[in-house]
């Protein structure tokens, strides 16, 4: 029992040893990231093009509208 417990701590602490060498060093900073492209607003009558969803009783309706562009 005891070279089992002996064998745990050991592999255990080159497990954390070897973890850590493999992290890149600091210093790490915050990066403020913006928008990569640009969102397309959505075609002219869009509103008639998207079929209007029925409610029901268990709540509110979401709908989704996709469309394409060449």
């Amino acid at each position: 029992m005891a070279v089992w417990v002996v064998l745990v701590a050991v592999a255990g602490g080159l497990t954390l040893w070897l973890r850590d060498a493999a992290e890149p060093r600091g210093p790490y900073v915050w990066e403020r990231a913006g928008p990569t492209t640009a969102v397309p607003s959505p075609p002219e009558g869009w509103e008639s093009a998207c079929t209007t969803p029925t409610p029901n009783e268990d709540g509110p309706v979401d709908r989704l509208c996709v469309f394409s562009s060449r």
